[in-house]
């Protein structure tokens, strides 16, 4: 049975590696939907219909309207990475402005496994409302992959996208759900 994966991600550099995490998500029997913050979706423009064909959806970063038809069928399972200081912060405090954001913490309400590796430099990483959000993730269910095996930020200019750990991130999907 193939299982549906959101696959969500805001706008830091390891996000332009999306289109392999696709390809590993569909290696490993997942129906993938790809979802992005508008700067994310703004910094991806020329790739946004490459996305939408290698994951047979159409990549999405706003709102429906009311009584527009979902284009994706439900998900199984959500995966949010790169996971930006700011959308991070804004999820934690329910602040649904961009699409992902309001998917995420309406994904909370419906009990979706969900998933998240932030994506935050070391400066980033010591505001205290970061701290705060990460656990008020980890309280509502969310899977924070954050510390020694999973992400580990580095020092302001210091980082290294091509390192970042997205098989860390789909391992975990897999044991949330299976496939």
């Amino acid at each position: 049975m193939t299982r549906t994966l959101y696959l969500f991600a805001s706008a830091a550099p390891p996000v332009f590696d999306i289109a392999g995490v696709v390809e590993d998500a569909q290696a490993r029997g997942f129906d993938v939907c790809v979802g992005l913050t508008p700067t994310a979706a703004g910094w991806l423009e020329g790739s946004l219909d490459g996305l939408a064909v290698l994951s047979g959806h159409p990549v999405r970063w706003e709102y429906k309207r009311p009584g527009d038809a979902d284009v994706w069928p439900k998900a199984d399972v959500i995966a949010f990475a790169p996971a930006t200081f700011n959308s991070v912060n804004a999820w934690a405090q329910g602040i649904t402005r961009d699409f992902v954001i309001g998917v995420v913490a309406e994904g909370i309400g419906k009990d979706i496994p969900i998933v998240t590796m932030p994506c935050v430099n070391a400066a980033y990483a010591r505001h205290r409302a970061f701290q705060r959000s990460v656990e008020e993730l980890r309280e509502m269910g969310v899977e924070v992959l954050y510390g020694e095996g999973a992400f580990v930020p580095n020092q302001p200019g210091q980082g290294r996208p091509e390192e970042y750990p997205w098989g860390v991130l789909l391992d975990a999907v897999v044991r949330r759900v299976g496939t």
